[in-house]
């Protein structure tokens, strides 16, 4: 039997591990076996003691933990860019004085602010009577999508359903179906809110929807504002 094989059969691994726990003065009563004892180095720089592989591993975990503090930073700033933009939107929709002038700002504010290539809104209750009722904002759309959008249970984002008609141009890549409602009343979408973007990934199917639904929510009482006579 070697002298190895004679150590593995008086003392394991699990029993060293043990013993160490046990023992937590163990390096500190021993420190001269800090520097004596080497391991391969995790960068494959040859051989480093104990102390320096530990000092690796610390500055390797507060890499890691400074990479993840950067992207937490990142997002918070950029969350905040968003929140004062939807902020400045909300104030200008309250300042619209003309439901054509409305339209206009939620068609440029969404291209400007919030990098959409094109939006377009329908609403599929339209006014019985008045010029407004000639508007393109009311020109209907299949029974099947209304439905579609009707009985959706948040904002759909990802590829064009087949559903959707003809709505958008095709060489968009992402969508999002944002349905318009009268949420102190709980009903039923009356509209809804399309957004279209170059980019695949603007609008891609995990994104997160919380400004999509502000936003959604401020379309809908800024064209509820001017559509009051509908009784919805």
């Amino acid at each position: 039997m070697t002298s190895t094989q004679s150590l593995n059969a008086e003392i394991s691994a699990e029993q060293i591990k043990s013993f160490l726990r046990t023992h937590p003065n163990f390096f500190e009563e021993n420190a001269h076996l800090l520097t004596e004892i080497s391991l391969p180095s995790p960068h494959g720089s040859g051989v480093i003691s104990l102390a320096e592989r530990q000092q690796l591993a610390q500055r390797d975990k507060i890499r890691v933990l400074e990479a993840m503090m950067a992207q937490i930073i990142k997002h918070a700033e950029e969350n905040n860019v968003t929140s004062a933009k939807v902020h400045a939107f909300s104030v200008h929709l309250l300042n619209q004085q003309s439901f054509g002038a409305l339209q206009q700002l939620i068609s440029e504010t969404l291209q400007f602010d919030f990098s959409v290539s094109e939006s377009i809104i329908r609403i599929w209750i339209k006014p019985s009577s008045g010029a407004i009722a000639q508007d393109a904002i009311f020109t209907p759309v299949s029974e099947a999508f209304s439905d579609w959008v009707m009985g959706l249970n948040q904002i759909h984002c990802g590829a064009k359903p087949e559903i959707t008609d003809e709505l958008l141009n095709q060489h968009l890549q992402s969508y999002a179906f944002i349905p318009l409602s009268k949420k102190t009343l709980n009903q039923r979408p009356f509209g809804v809110l399309i957004l279209g973007a170059e980019d695949q990934q603007r609008f891609k199917a995990d994104i997160g929807t919380l400004y999509l639904e502000h936003i959604g929510e401020l379309v809908s009482a800024a064209l509820l504002n001017h559509l009051f006579d509908l009784h919805l």
